[in-house]
């Protein structure tokens, strides 16, 4: 059989970089296959797919050595549009990849290029429609739908063509835990009934295993490091070396001192034989003790039976009702649409409950305006990109106290301090542009912090970010609660991070909150998860198969054990002055 993408020492170099970002590369892809691949960020991964769809190099020149074949043809000769009719690619944010007012003029768009008659066109945008399970949104605007619907359509607006090759760059990165489940099983089902070849793309190893792949490709500084079946791969040591988040329910089999083997399939906890791994498990749960509960400090911000309506009589948020404690690194988690980020607008002073109240040291934060609010609850998007508007480091951090009128001593101290907290100290007088994702994020944190607030909100801290990058981002913000005492809310759809770094979870469902307790019994509730679009940890299944009765008290033991390694890797202490915050 000839492979469809064969890379035969294959070397690509953007032409504004002195070294290469693949390096000889040697790749079969077979007609049908599903092949996974992993990295951190900055390994190749995207370069090797914008090889593949020739973006590379005709949107983005460069020069290439060895030989790349896909579908008969040479990429960079056949160009973007040449390519399209053989690879269809699925963006990471799928509302660049809309085109049309509706649904069906998107999936037609490729048609009406190719000047399909339109009774032909019709058909086509039926069927395809129904196999992405999209027949019922044909008439909808792309911007009234979910991220997974959005996702739907997108994969539909590029099978519509009959290409033989499709690529997923992240498709994980902005969905729920449910529709991402969602996700991977209809790219699973589309790639085994029309025999496609599927390439993935995806930094969460264990949800886009969840249905199974024939091979992972590890890559590394531009290599390719790993090649293998996942039940072979995830027996060895590569994914750590790398920095890869291997599956939770496998790292907790290692902590109780056992050796995988390949032929009790780990890469699904599902069809994993337990039997062999099953007593030194129990032994493990029975000998950890506890974590020790936290003490509660006192309340820092009250919501107070919260409810708001966006328009009259549909409300999106109803009865919300918690405490925040000082001192806590807490998580508000729920499905896309379910009000996380319009309760921090509330929140933040940028919406106005419809009913109920929201106290900040037990006094009303009504009277508050936006900027009054901002000196005490600092709130720090998604992006860094969105928030940053100085070209220099030290300029950015201080821009919030020369806004507020601070004086220049005090601002020099304060920015010197809160660089050093942050651990951007040897950046300080660095542009901006220079920066990684992750120093930009410190940025925008400290330029936040600098300000001393009480509270400190997180959307997402962590999108798009590979393990490595994540766990340093998560570990710094760890340290800043630790060693400050600044409380920190965090928003996400990232349910390892709600599981290993706070203590507590806020959940809401269609507007309301349907718990508030541990993370490890969130995941642990099939109800909750269900109701949310969370997803259960895998750790659950594991504890159920051994015998073990108390599923949460397991999941809650491992996280405690897990965070005590990573305290020994990420130790050390920021530096710099007693951290005062405004009271």
């Amino acid at each position: 059989m000839e492979p469809i993408i064969e890379f035969k020492n294959y070397t690509f170099r953007y032409e504004s970089q002195t070294e290469p970002t693949l390096r000889d590369i040697n790749l079969k892809i077979d007609p049908g296959e599903k092949v996974l691949v992993v990295g951190l960020s900055g390994s190749g991964k995207s370069t090797l797919a914008h090889c593949i769809n020739a973006l590379n190099p005709c949107s983005r020149p460069g020069r290439s050595t060895g030989t790349l074949v896909v579908g008969g043809k040479n990429p960079a000769e056949a160009g973007v549009f040449g390519m399209s009719s053989i690879v269809g690619t699925v963006l990471q944010d799928t509302d660049g990849q809309f085109i049309g007012l509706t649904v069906a003029e998107d999936l037609a768009f490729a048609l009406e290029n190719d000047d399909v008659p339109q009774e032909e066109m019709r058909e086509r945008v039926l069927s395809v429609a129904r196999d992405v399970g999209m027949e019922a949104f044909l008439d909808r605007s792309p911007g009234e739908l979910s991220g997974g619907q959005k996702q739907r359509v997108s994969m539909g607006g590029v099978m519509v063509d009959d290409v033989r090759v499709l690529l997923f760059d992240e498709p994980l990165a902005n969905l729920d835990p449910a529709a991402g489940k969602h996700a991977i099983a209809l790219i699973d089902e589309i790639g085994r009934e029309k025999n496609m070849t599927i390439l993935i793309i995806e930094h969460r190893l264990e949800d886009a295993l969840y249905r199974a792949v024939d091979r992972i490709v590890v890559m590394n500084e531009g290599r390719i490091l790993a090649d293998a079946p996942p039940d072979e791969l995830l027996c060895t040591d590569v994914l750590n070396r790398v920095g890869i988040r291997e599956p939770l329910y496998l790292t907790a089999i290692r902590h109780a001192g056992c050796t995988l083997r390949p032929d009790d399939h780990p890469s699904s906890i599902e069809r994993m034989n337990l039997k062999p791994y099953r007593d030194a498990v129990c032994s493990w749960y029975e000998q950890t003790a506890p974590e020790a509960p936290a003490e509660t400090g006192k309340v820092v911000l009250s919501v107070r039976d919260v409810s708001y309506e966006y328009r009259s009589g549909e409300p999106v948020l109803k009865n919300i009702h918690f405490d925040i404690y000082e001192g806590e690194m807490l998580a508000i988690v729920g499905k896309n649409g379910a009000g996380k980020s319009t309760l921090s607008s509330l929140i933040c002073g940028f919406l106005t409950p419809t009913s109920g109240s929201i106290l900040l040291d037990g006094s009303d934060i009504a009277p508050l305006s936006v900027k009054e609010r901002g000196e005490r609850i600092g709130l720090v998007m998604q992006s860094p990109n969105q928030m940053i508007s100085k070209p220099m480091i030290r300029e950015e951090v201080g821009l919030g106290l020369v806004a507020r009128g601070v004086p220049d001593s005090q601002v020099t101290q304060r920015v010197d301090n809160t660089l050093k907290i942050c651990g951007l100290w040897p950046y300080r007088n660095w542009p901006v542009g220079a920066l990684s994702f992750g120093q930009k994020k410190r940025v925008s944190i400290a330029s936040i912090l600098v300000i001393k607030p009480r509270l400190l909100i997180l959307d997402e801290p962590t999108a798009g970010q590979d393990y490595r990058h994540y766990t340093e981002i998560m570990e710094f913000l760890r340290r800043l609660n630790r060693e400050t005492g600044i409380t920190i809310l965090m928003i996400t759809h990232d349910m390892h991070l709600m599981l290993e770094y706070t203590d507590r979870s806020i959940v809401l469902a269609d507007g309301e909150q349907i718990a508030d307790t541990t993370p490890a019994y969130v995941l642990t509730d099939s109800s909750i998860c269900e109701r949310a679009s969370l997803k259960e940890t895998s750790l659950y299944p594991l504890a159920i198969a051994c015998g073990i009765s108390r599923p949460g008290a397991f999941v809650e033991r491992f996280i405690a054990c897990d965070r005590e390694n990573r305290r020994n890797l990420f130790g050390e202490k920021p530096h710099g002055e007693p951290w005062e915050v405004q009271g």
